[in-house]
């Protein structure tokens, strides 16, 4: 029996829809689910006990190691008496503010609650961290690193190395969060860190075992990023030499260094090789810029070794200028591909016109008694509807004013206004932001949603001479930024990612205190293209409560 034209046609059909499912299908990028259970717990990593808030009991918490462009699902279980959410540090979260994990951006997960965090690391390499983002909850614990690798098809520009080693190294206080709150609450201070962690661990239980192992002569990637909330620290392995080759989502210039300055709030990785005489080396963190300086090292040790470190530490570098100088010897790969196909230096950022330029001034004073910190002169403070949902539902009235805080900073020894701090960005225009830090303290700035051009700084005053300096060709594109005692740092980019974003100090103190505001970055075209409904699983408080959904975004 032959076919006729009907079943040759109807064949057709059944295979061509077959067809259309298998590439549907495989156009679903991977999907990675976890469970969280987030309570409180005993643990001493400075070897006292103390109180601190875990994840399915470890700190810290569970490493999130995945591809770029897969589908990420935490369900978070709220097990501790206080609200909680997590912030993806340096997760951009194309069109999708809703799953930032900022104060701004969401309603808390309130406790003996949980809520479902559904994330796509989208067009993203690289090094990255999460932490609790509500008031001091990031000083106790749950904290966890986010390892994003490559597609196959994307060229690598190094050799796979031998192990992917993961360093959250940081400051550590052994007072309670609440009772740092308090102290902040009261116009104290949060006064030094008890010391230094790495991965969790004391400087007696990061060498016994060795932290790291590894073979004579083979390469070893250490992914490093600074999870503390008062410090620099520099980084070192004991007679090897270090290989910067990513930072915050970038590939870099493959620069050799004995040392790294790693400010608060920055991921990088390195390689080093295992090309020394076979035995025991410290990997070795130290502060940077205070006074009375706190060490810690964890044991490297190469297999086969029965021979101790040695007792003598290679020297952390001294002062501002050796820093400053190391983060201009910092270039972007210009031909290595990152998240997609296409290199890197194909994005010419120093030859776009700056359409707007935005200083921002940080400064610290006296309301109602208390300490308080600012930018601009406005010291944020959150609403209890959060911003976005305020915004989204077109029911800011009351909530907030949109920028209370100005392009300019305010003269000298205007007062200190405490209120929900949002300024406005255009859609897809390219902004020059600057910072300024008139303080003695080092500062570091990151902004939600993005990754900048830090193109340059100086001492003293930002002026539009200051220009002339900038790095028009291959600063190193990233989310995190140092800003030194009495200079000014300046980014640029393009605010093309729709939605609500958090710009903060790192220094959490000072982020706590209100320097801190928040970037409104709408499309006028309501379009899907351009930014994400509201999830339906999202929730809901303060004045939104009850309200009806706004028209949904469509496809323009």
């Amino acid at each position: 029996m032959t076919a006729g034209p009907k079943m040759r046609a109807g064949a057709a059909t059944a295979v061509l829809a077959l067809a259309l499912l298998a590439v549907a299908v495989r156009a679903e990028d991977p999907y990675l689910f976890f469970d969280w259970k987030v309570a409180y717990g005993t643990k001493s990593p400075m070897g006292t006990p103390q109180k601190m808030i875990l994840i399915n009991g470890e700190f810290p918490g569970p490493t999130i190691n995945c591809t770029s462009n897969n589908n990420i699902i935490v369900n978070v279980f709220n097990q501790i008496d206080q609200p909680l959410l997590f912030t993806w540090h340096g997760i951009q979260q194309r069109k999708a503010s809703w799953q930032d994990g900022m104060p701004g951006d969401m309603c808390p997960i309130l406790p003996g609650t949980n809520f479902t965090y559904k994330m796509q690391f989208k067009d993203q390499i690289g090094t990255f961290f999460y932490y609790p983002s509500i008031g001091m909850q990031r000083a106790a614990g749950a904290y966890g690193l986010i390892s994003i690798h490559s597609r196959p098809l994307i060229p690598v520009p190094f050799d796979p190395p031998a192990d992917d080693f993961g360093v959250l190294v940081g400051d550590w206080y052994t007072k309670d969060h609440t009772v740092l709150a308090k102290n902040l609450d009261t116009g104290k201070g949060i006064g030094r860190p008890a010391g230094l962690l790495i991965n969790g661990k004391n400087e007696k239980d990061a060498s016994n075992p060795p932290m790291f192992n590894v073979e004579a002569g083979k390469t070893y990637r250490f992914r490093v990023c600074n999870v503390g909330i008062k410090t620099t620290l520099n980084v070192r392995i004991q007679g090897h030499v270090l290989k910067l080759v990513e930072m915050e989502g970038s590939h870099t210039v493959q620069n050799e260094y004995d040392s790294m300055d790693v400010h608060i709030g920055q991921c990088l990785s390195f390689l080093s090789t295992a090309n020394q005489k076979p035995g025991d080396y410290f990997f070795i963190a130290s502060t940077r810029f205070i006074k009375g300086v706190s060490t810690i090292t964890a044991v490297m040790r190469y297999k086969g070794s029965n021979t101790p470190p040695a007792a003598k530490l290679p020297d952390a570098p001294d002062g501002w200028a050796w820093s400053i100088n190391q983060w201009r010897s910092f270039r972007w790969n210009l031909t290595a591909s990152a998240a997609r196909p296409n290199p890197q230096g194909s994005y010419h950022y120093g030859q776009i016109n700056i359409t707007r330029t935005i200083k921002l001034s940080s400064s610290r004073g006296k309301v109602d008694g208390k300490e308080r910190y600012a930018l601009n002169g406005v010291s944020h403070t959150d609403p209890e509807t959060p911003l976005k949902l305020a915004e989204y539902f077109n029911a800011t009235k009351g909530v907030f004013e949109y920028n209370l805080v100005t392009d300019t900073p305010p003269k000298e020894g205007t007062p200190i206004k405490v209120a929900p701090s949002v300024i406005t960005a255009e859609h897809r225009t390219y902004i020059e932001i600057v910072f300024e830090n008139p303080e003695k303290s080092i500062d570091t700035f990151h902004l939600n949603g993005y990754a900048f051009f830090a193109a340059g700084m100086g001492p003293g005053l930002w002026t539009v001479e200051s220009r002339k300096t900038y790095n028009l060709l291959d600063t190193v594109s990233r989310h995190t930024i140092q800003v030194y005692p009495r200079s000014w740092t300046a980014v640029m980019l393009t605010f093309d990612n729709a939605g609500m974003w958090n710009l903060r100090s790192n220094l959490w103190e000072r982020y706590y205190l209100g320097e801190q505001l928040y970037v409104s970055c709408t499309s006028p075209a309501r379009s899907l293209r351009d930014e994400y409904n509201m999830p339906d699983n999202s929730l809901r408080c303060g004045k939104v409560v009850g309200m009806p959904l706004p028209p949904p975004y469509t496809i323009a």
